[in-house]
C-alpha cells in the first residue's frame, strides 16, 4: 500500500490526499510534522507529531519536510512532484485528460501557486493563529493580505476565459491554488467580490477529494 508522511492540516499535503482521492489509490497517513501535533502547534508549547527529525525519515526527505510518499520501492518528496507523480501512474485521464498540453499547464497554476500565492498565505497563517500575540504584526497581515487580493484577481480573470483554471475540465492544476484561497477565505479577511472564483470552488465541492480534504475550516484553522 502507498505510504504517505504529513498532516490534515498541511496544505502541501491536502495536495496530495486530494490527488490520491481524485486517483481512487488506498493509502497508509503515518502523522507527521515538526510545528504541529494532535492539540495544536508547538509556537502554543504543544507537542508535534515528530518523526519528520528522524534519521529514517531524513533518508527518504533530507529536508524534514512533509509531505513525503512512498509507493513500493519509490521515495517522493516536494507536494507539487508528488501530485504529478499519482496524475502520471495512477489517473493520466482524470487529472489531466491524458493530454502533454494540459499536463503542462496544470504545471504552470501548480508551480504559480508556489511562488505567487503561498508566501503571502504563510504569513497570515503565522501572523493570525501561530505566533504568539506579541510577536504578531498587523502591517504583515495587511500587506500579505494586498498580495493575496491582486493574486485572487488575477485567478478570478483566468476562470472568465475557462472553467478551471487549466481549461474546461478539472485537471490536477486546480488542486494547489484552490486550496490555498479555500485557507485565505477562512481568514475572513476583506477582498473584492470573486464570483467566477466562487463558482469554481462550488464545482470543486461536488468532488469527493476536496469535500474530505480542504473544504473543512478544521483543515485550515485550529480552535483558539
Amino acid at each position: 500500500m502507498l505510504k504517505v508522511w504529513g498532516r490534515p492540516t498541511s496544505t502541501n499535503t491536502q495536495r496530495v490526499l486530494w490527488a490520491l482521492a481524485e486517483a481512487k489509490v488506498p493509502y497508509e497517513l503515518t502523522l507527521a510534522s515538526g510545528t504541529t501535533g494532535a492539540k495544536g502547534y508547538v509556537w502554543r508549547g504543544e507537542k508535534p507529531f515528530g518523526i519528520v527529525e528522524t534519521a529514517e525519515y531524513r533518508a527518504m526527505n533530507p529536508n524534514g519536510t512533509i509531505p513525503t510518499i512512498k509507493d513500493g520501492d519509490f521515495t517522493l518528496w516536494e507536494s507539487n512532484a508528488v501530485v504529478a507523480y499519482l496524475a502520471r501512474r495512477y489517473a493520466p485521464g482524470k487529472l489531466y485528460g491524458s493530454s502533454e498540453a494540459i499536463y503542462a499547464r496544470a504545471l504552470q497554476w501548480m508551480i504559480w501557486t508556489n511562488c505567487n500565492l503561498d508566501h503571502p498565505i504563510h504569513a497570515l497563517v503565522m501572523h493570525l493563529e501561530r505566533l504568539p500575540a506579541a510577536q504578531r504584526s498587523a502591517e504583515t497581515v495587511e500587506i500579505s493580505r494586498q498580495e493575496v487580493v491582486r493574486k485572487l484577481e488575477l485567478m478570478e480573470a483566468q476562470l472568465v476565459r475557462s472553467r478551471y483554471l487549466t481549461g474546461e475540465d478539472f485537471s490536477m492544476g486546480d488542486i494547489p491554488p484552490s486550496i490555498s484561497i479555500t485557507r485565505f477565505f477562512h481568514f475572513g479577511l476583506e477582498h473584492p467580490p470573486a464570483p467566477r472564483v466562487m463558482d469554481w470552488l462550488a464545482r470543486l465541492d461536488e468532488r469527493e477529494g476536496f469535500r474530505a480534504h480542504v473544504a473543512p475550516r478544521d483543515k485550515h484553522l485550529m480552535p483558539a
